[in-house]
């Protein structure tokens, strides 16, 4: 071990939960799934002692997640793809259910996330979504800060002209 590092607490993780979460929901596009994908990366870090440097667990714990995200998309891409629920069906989520057109906006951003390329998808979650910033961002990631800087900008645009293209009528059943 590195003068800086030091092994993973087991008793801390649950204080990056919320943000693996979000992460993860961003990444996958699913509350479901990102909920296995957070407590699948769990089990992954505490299945072994792991090092990191000083204080970065979150940055870690980030790294993991998407390679455990990375991990699951290989191996679904090498399944049968089971068949979709019928159009329109969406569980009812009671946390929300007082507000519904919040519930349905959120639903809708996290989908178009889930939908841009990789690097915009892995940049916007980081920025946007965990709260890192830029400089973090990009040593996470492996690129340069500029490179996170426009990657987040053009993520950003394609997330809201997606949403631009949402009627709201149809959203709510109206149309």
């Amino acid at each position: 071990m590195s003068d800086g590092d030091r092994i993973l607490d087991a008793a801390t993780l649950g204080d990056h939960a919320d943000r693996l979460y979000r992460a993860a929901w961003a990444l996958c596009g699913s509350r479901a799934d990102a909920e296995d994908l957070v407590q699948e990366t769990f089990a992954r870090v505490l299945a072994k002692p792991r090092r990191v440097r000083a204080q970065d667990d979150l940055g870690y714990l980030l790294q993991a997640l998407r390679n455990t995200f990375l991990t699951f998309r290989r191996a679904a891409a090498r399944r049968i793809v089971p068949v979709d629920a019928p159009d329109g069906f969406e569980p009812v989520d009671l946390s929300r259910a007082r507000q519904p057109e919040g519930a349905l906006e959120v639903h809708e951003v996290f989908t178009h996330i889930a939908g841009l390329t990789d690097g915009f998808r892995d940049a916007l979650v980081a920025v946007d979504v965990v709260g890192l910033s830029y400089a973090e961002a990009a040593e996470l990631l492996g690129v340069k800060e500029a490179t996170i800087t426009s990657r987040v900008y053009r993520a950003r645009l394609q997330v809201a002209r997606g949403m631009e293209r949402v009627d709201p009528g149809v959203m709510l059943g109206e149309g």
